[in-house]
């Protein structure tokens, strides 16, 4: 069910000092939560974890994490990061059941564009409207990211969450709200390049004194 293993260790303080003295020695205070069970506080060392948290597909997977000796499957909820450091402040992780759909946000791939006759051939620019979406699933029907294929895009089109296309078992949560199919991406008219905007603005008034 997971490619990513989270090495965690049990947390036997708590509180602020705590926390402190676990950052200064490159750990960092965590918690797993859900599945109706208690709280469970760990500590994670820092570094592995920053490399871990590099990777895209990490943040949208199920996870293994060790508590106490025992692995659980968990997904990645919140990160605390420092203001202005690279330094990871605090991690939550939420237990998942097999059985139980969970809400998840995922990033959006676009594909195609080198194709979309919109910009080939109209010379348009891609926008990106939306570039994650919330979805339910099943843990096992979870995917790292949803795949947009804008090849066929003419010029000022758009494509729509309604028209993307999603692995079975997966549901995306606008979809179910009135309003919610919104634009994810559209192609845009061309724009003038500055020097020439200025160029024909000067050639107007111009034209317009020699009158």
């Amino acid at each position: 069910m997971t490619d990513f293993v989270v090495n965690a260790e049990p947390r036997n303080g708590s509180g602020t000092a705590d926390s402190r003295r676990l950052r200064h020695s490159s750990k960092i205070p965590a918690v797993i939560y859900g599945a109706g069970k208690e709280n469970a506080n760990v500590v994670l060392e820092h570094n592995p974890f920053l490399h871990q948290l590099e990777v895209e597909a990490f943040h949208t997977s199920i996870l293994s994490i060790s508590d106490g000796g025992k692995n659980q499957d968990v997904i990645l909820r919140e990160v605390q990061m420092h203001p202005y450091k690279p330094l990871i402040m605090h991690v939550d992780f939420q237990r998942v059941k097999s059985s139980e759909k969970i809400h998840m946000n995922v990033p959006l791939h676009f594909v195609g564009d080198d194709i979309a006759p919109g910009i080939k051939v109209g010379g348009g620019m891609l926008s990106h409207l939306i570039n994650e979406v919330d979805i339910s699933c099943l843990p096992k029907d979870l995917p790292d990211f949803l795949e947009v294929d804008v090849s066929g895009l003419e010029l000022n089109a758009s494509i729509h969450l309604s028209e993307l296309v999603v692995p079975k078992g997966v549901e995306i949560t606008l979809l179910s709200h009135d309003g919610g199919d919104q634009a994810v991406a559209s192609i845009l008219p061309p724009q003038k390049n500055t020097v020439e905007e200025d160029a024909e603005d000067q050639e107007t008034a111009a034209d317009s004194d020699a009158e």
